[in-house]
């Protein structure tokens, strides 16, 4: 398995832990928000590891702006629950290619 689709899992996996209501927002508030960091980093590394292995970018780039704007709750939400999508659907359907 490719480092990218490794990494879309993952972070697919964690904006999903974030979509859940109540405890996904619980958490971020509790981290302080800091958590949003966090996975901004990780959607640019795997970004990274996604235009080096010609890999599906759309949800990485969807990931780094959800982690910009995530502290608006309502919005927050409903962009963590797309993102998860997307990056689940992007990792589930990937064909290894050498």
């Amino acid at each position: 398995m490719k480092i990218s689709v490794a990494l879309l899992w993952i972070t697919g996996l964690a904006e999903a832990f974030l979509a859940i209501p109540l405890i996904g927002g619980g958490f971020v508030i509790s981290t302080g928000y800091s958590v949003l960091g966090v996975m901004f980093v990780l959607h640019a590394i795997t970004l990274f590891f996604s235009f080096r292995e010609y890999s599906p970018k759309s949800g990485s780039i969807l990931g780094v702006i959800t982690s910009t704007i995530a502290w608006i709750p309502g919005i927050g939400w409903v962009f963590h629950l797309i993102t998860a999508a997307v990056l689940l659907f992007s990792a589930a359907f990937t064909r290894n290619r050498i």
